[in-house]
């Protein structure tokens, strides 16, 4: 390793002990029993799931990559820089539907942002036991900002000390257990076992807990593992050497000394303090242990894992039934253990016992079992541990039916199947809602379905006369879907072939999809595929692919429930494609009507920009224009209500109305008044906001008038900058007998006159005075005035007012600027 590697090292065990102990520490602060830090990433607008603690995080995987402009209280803590406070479901649904449909579960939970960024570093997160919204009931909300704000502080030393990267994140959460009630007093005894030559030493404690003189101790692992228990032998040998190998640290073992007092046996591998020995501990923890033990003795199976999805016990019946030995068993993840309880139907159960803290009942078949052999399983959740039972379903009165399928599709303790299946189309078409362009059809598809269903990679090939074109892909090898994009529908491929069909296609095998089709290039060796043909009411729009990984089988329940996902995927590509139609018009339409060029005057230099808003049809009725009138310039703003085709087209009629007033050398409350009037005839359903200056360029004298519209800026040439206290009427299209005053006002040489509509200054949630204020300071610090010697031209201040919203993803309205400025000139020195 080299020295900037280790530097790298420290570094992130500095950022991950900063995040460990603000996660552990919120578990106490808010009575949580999950908490977890969500830090920004290298990609901009991603956040990663950094820390989690008291939640295995393989439970939360379709959550480690949040998008800031996701409908999630995560991005919206994280994003606006507000604590988002949830105090129960019903207040969930209420707000974040697509986050209650993909955690339908009773819980609470607070988002706090970490200060100390722009907009923040991230959001401590809890969830908790839902309350009824009492102030009482709430969790201590001051402790948790306090432990974001010293989380906060930590993160800017560091990035100070390391630079901004240091204090981002990259990769898997780290995933923490809950640290563990402070035990009562407890006897113990130490030792050390060496690997190879088995000898052991031990201190005199160790010699009291197990009732031997030091003398008869025994001096070898094996002799050992038979003092301490002698029918736990080959667990406490295997034990030994599976530590010795670096697997550990080991879980503890329950044994019993000789004299049947139940003990705990923990292992810690070779360290620094001993390179070549394994450290034990044997504890005596008191009457607690022998309940324990009990269990031992039931004839169902009881198993227990901690908070991090770690199977801490097993007694002999669930030992028996998971068809493993208790090694295979203790010190293991749940998912590691036992296989065959993993599977996305199974995930929502373990998360609805972990995060409501429920009993949660299911079936499941064990795998490898023969057919029908199904166990019944009850879950219920404690504050440090989840204790499990097992038994065989045959024994359940009254007894349940069960899907021969099982896995994923086997049918709970009621009769009524998984809630996954139901709510992943729910999930997944509450998220489609708000997508109305292909390609955000296609990223919601992405974020929803794949985490479902454990896909890699997906690709969406929308049908176009009669070819298929890619729309989207992710997770292919660059290039390998190149040759497929454009393919007739007289092709024999599977994609094809699914939608010539109406019929999907699934492989649970590479090897079977070459089979099938024969000379077919392949993108892998091993995984799986299924092939979804798009149809919206009767109609191909197209074929959706989803690939995994691993071979793997698709039952019957999951393959209705990728084709219902698939008919939602293809009417919202079916609107999206409609949409986009229209939005290409409407863009050719708006392009059309704003002018190519602004009327010129020697004296006076003016600069435009446009912007089209980022949501929904993406353009909308803003405008400027530049318009000689008579011996001047007349200089107007507006703004029509709404986006799309009509209002483009209502823009165009007014920018028509304005320019026919300004030419025939109108006053300005004329030129409003006319243009009201014009709108009301015209009955569009829509209004629209405008700003009217009619400029003198030879005396700088101008006259101005507002309907509804944000007032202007003015920059004076030593920079001070002011907003134009400019009396106004109502906006355009409402009243008839409006009346628009005319306030006078005077340009000086080099002086700036801003003009702008509301999409450059308002933001959701936020004061539109605030931006206006934002706005104007930023116009001061533009530069010095155009003409002087290095100063900014004209265009680059437009282009600086604008920087902002130009490379601002989420722009939710379109932004129009228009900019003028006198030059100085014989007449102004007279």
């Amino acid at each position: 390793m080299t020295g900037s590697d280790e530097h790298v090292g420290r570094a992130r065990e500095r950022l991950t002990a900063l995040l460990v102990e603000a996660s552990t520490g919120a578990l106490g602060a808010a009575g949580a029993h999950v908490a977890g830090v969500y830090l920004r990433s290298g990609t901009p607008g991603l956040l990663r799931l950094a820390t989690l603690v008291g939640l295995p995080g393989r439970l939360f995987r379709p959550w480690w990559r949040l998008h800031v402009d996701r409908p999630f209280p995560v991005a919206d803590a994280y994003r606006l820089g507000t604590r988002v406070v949830l105090p129960n479901a019903t207040e969930m649904v209420r707000r974040y539907p697509q986050f209650a449909a993909g955690l339908p579960f009773q819980f609470g939970s607070v988002y706090t942002p970490v200060p100390g960024a722009e907009p923040s570093f991230g959001v401590l997160t809890v969830l908790l036991s839902g309350t009824e919204d009492t102030v009482d009931e709430l969790p201590d909300l001051d402790r948790l900002c306090g432990l974001a704000q010293r989380l906060g502080a930590g993160l800017r030393e560091l990035a100070a000390e390391e630079g901004d990267a240091a204090a981002a994140w990259e990769g898997e959460p780290v995933c923490v257990r809950p640290p563990a009630p402070r035990p009562g007093p407890a006897r113990v005894g130490r030792f050390t076992w060496d690997p190879v030559t088995s000898a052991v030493h031990a201190d005199d404690r160790l010699h009291a807990l197990l009732g031997r003189a030091p003398e008869d101790f025994p001096a070898t692992g094996a002799e050992l593992a038979v003092a301490v228990t002698p029918a736990d032998a080959e667990d406490v040998l295997t034990a030994l050497q599976e530590t010795a190998a670096g697997k550990g640290p080991y879980a503890p073992l329950r044994v019993r000394a000789a004299d049947g007092t139940p003990l705990l046996l923990e292992l810690r591998p070779p360290g620094a303090a001993d390179p070549s020995l394994v450290s034990g501990i044997v504890v005596d923890p008191g009457p607690s242990a022998a309940a324990d033990g009990a269990a031992d003795l039931l004839p169902e199976g009881v198993f227990c894992l901690d908070r991090s999805g770690i199977v801490r016990y097993a007694n002999p019946a669930a030992v028996r039934l998971a068809g493993r030995t208790r090694a295979e068993l203790l010190g293991r993840p749940l998912w590691e253990a036992m296989p065959w309880l993993s599977g996305p139907s199974y995930d929502d159960h373990w998360r609805g016992a972990l995060l409501a803290r429920g009993p949660v009942h299911f079936q499941v078949r064990r795998g490898g079992a023969a057919e029908g052999d199904f166990l019944a399983l009850s879950v219920h959740p404690g504050s440090d541990l989840v204790t499990c039972t097992v038994v065989p379903a045959s024994r359940i009165d009254p007894p349940v039916h069960l899907t021969p399928a099982g896995g994923p599709g086997a049918l709970g303790r009621s009769g009524g199947s998984s809630m996954a299946p139901l709510y992943r189309p729910i999930a997944l078409a509450i998220a489609l809602t708000d997508a109305v362009t292909a390609r955000q059809v296609s990223a919601v598809v992405v974020r929803e379905l794949l985490p479902a269903f454990g896909g890699r990679r997906l690709a969406i090939y929308l049908l176009q006369d009669r070819h298929l074109y890619l729309a989207w892909e992710t997770g292919f090898p660059p290039g390998f879907l190149a040759p497929f994009d454009g393919v007739g529908l007289d092709a024999r491929i599977p994609g094809v072939e699914a939608i010539t069909t109406g019929r999907p296609l699934f492989f649970e095998s590479m090897r079977r999809l070459a089979d099938t089709y024969p000379g077919l290039a392949l993108d892998a060796d091993v995984g799986a595929r299924a092939f979804l043909p798009l149809i919206a009411s009767g109609r191909p729009v197209g074929t959706c692919i989803l690939g995994f990984e691993s071979e793997r089988s698709f039952s019957t329940e999951e393959r209705t429930v990728l084709m219902a996902l698939a008919g939602l995927i293809a009417h919202a590509m079916e609107k999206a494609r409609r949409y986009d139609s229209e939005a290409a018009l409407a863009r050719g339409l708006q392009q059309a009507l704003l002018p190519r060029r602004l009327s010129a005057h020697p004296r006076v230099e003016t600069a435009g920009r446009y912007l089209p808003g980022t949501q929904g049809m993406d353009v909308g009725g803003d405008w400027y224009d530049v318009v000689g009138a008579g011996d001047g310039l007349a200089l107007v703003i507006g703004d029509v209500q709404g986006h799309g085709v009509q209002a483009a087209a209502t823009m165009g009629q007014l920018r028509s109305a304005v320019r026919a007033f300004a030419l025939s050398d109108r006053p300005p409350d004329e030129v409003l008044s006319g243009t009201n009037r014009l709108l009301i005839d015209l009955d569009p359903g829509q209004f629209a906001s405008c700003c009217y200056l009619r400029l003198d360029p030879a005396t700088g004298r101008a006259r101005i008038a507002r309907a509804g519209h944000p007032p202007p800026l003015l920059r004076a040439p030593d920079g001070r900058t002011r907003v134009l206290e400019v009396p106004g009427g109502v906006v355009l299209g409402v009243d008839p007998r409006a009346r628009y005053p005319v306030t006078g006002l005077e340009l000086a040489p080099d002086a700036i006159l801003a003009l702008y509509t509301d999409g450059l200054v308002e933001r959701p949630g936020g004061d539109i005075d605030d931006g206006i204020a934002a706005l104007g300071a930023a116009l001061a610090e533009a530069g010095a005035a155009p003409g002087r010697r290095g100063a900014r031209t004209l265009t680059g201040v437009a282009d600086r007012l604008t920087a902002m919203a130009r490379h601002a993803t989420d722009r939710p309205d379109d932004v129009a600027l228009l900019l003028a400025t006198r030059r100085s000139g014989a007449a102004d020195r007279g």
